[in-house]
């Protein structure tokens, strides 16, 4: 699989990640996963902003692929392949945005400022 079929797969991984955080039977663990890699994935702000050069866009290339592959690792592959195959098209006219998808990066990024702040003084 090139990369470009990978990235045309990565459309259709988050969906399903999402139907898989709905489904009664996917594990709890998974679906903790499925959580943070689709609200990652939806958050309109990024963990490092894509202002920054060469580092902005390694959340798009690794952070999000990896998040992805780990979570599917925790779903059983029959479950996930069910949930592929129905959220071909389902965002079809673009993502969903929230606001709220974007609260664990603030939380992140919050944390990180107190961090910096707290060890400053």
């Amino acid at each position: 699989m090139n990369l470009k079929e990978k990235a045309k797969q990565l459309k259709t991984d988050v969906p399903a990640l999402y139907l898989c955080l709905k489904s009664t039977d996917t594990p709890v663990i998974a679906k903790i996963f499925a959580c943070v890699t689709v609200a990652y994935a939806l958050s309109p702000i990024d963990l490092v902003p894509d202002f920054i050069p060469v580092l902005g866009y390694l959340d798009d290339i690794i952070i999000l692929p990896a998040l992805i592959a780990l979570t599917v690792r925790f779903i059983p592959q029959d479950i996930f392949e069910h949930y592929r195959e129905e959220a071909k098209g389902l965002w079809a006219s673009g993502k969903p945005k929230k606001w709220y998808y974007a609260l664990p990066i603030v939380v992140i990024w919050l944390l990180v400022l107190w961090l910096i702040v707290r060890a400053l003084l």
